[in-house]
């Protein structure tokens, strides 16, 4: 049986990240969603707010679990014995920070973790988290960008009306 990891910050959770944790979801037995702390970022949503959102906008894959962690994601994967990390790519500039990443963790783990990367789909190339959070931030059109139930938290951490 095998199982893969999903890490992030998903703050928030966005189509983009959606359709890889789909698309994962059918090559693995099981994919762990998980919410790590990143000390290099400043959140919008709390690590439990983005459980729950990634929960509710994840519940129609059977084999999807979300999980969150604080510390190094390879002591993540020995403690839950995971060899299998999924992680999207948008552009070349990811490529290299993902190939550094992946590098890292496949000699802390002593060979033990490797990295599975999935091009995004052209639709979301151009999204990320940071993204969403700057147009929402204005009121602007994020409806396309987040399922519903990420959209209405948006709205609710705004307060504002968005389109």
């Amino acid at each position: 049986m095998k199982t893969a990891v999903y890490p992030g910050s998903f703050d928030p959770v966005t189509l983009g990240h959606l359709d890889i944790i789909k698309r994962a979801s059918m090559m693995f037995d099981t994919v762990i969603v998980t919410v790590m702390h990143n000390s290099a970022k400043s959140s919008l949503f709390s690590v439990d707010e983005r459980v729950k959102m990634i929960k509710e906008a994840v519940s129609e894959f059977g084999n999807v679990v979300v999980d969150s962690y604080d510390g190094l994601l390879i002591d993540y994967c020995k403690e839950k014995n995971i060899h299998i990390v999924v992680r999207g790519l948008r552009a070349i500039t990811d490529f290299e920070y993902e190939l550094q990443i992946a590098q890292t963790n496949r000699e802390l783990s002593h060979n033990n973790v490797d990295s599975v990367f999935l091009t995004t789909n052209l639709r979301y190339s151009y999204l990320s988290s940071s993204t969403v959070k700057e147009i929402a931030s204005y009121g602007g059109e994020v409806s396309g960008m987040v399922s519903e139930n990420v959209f209405k938290a948006l709205e609710s951490k705004y307060n504002k009306h968005l389109n």
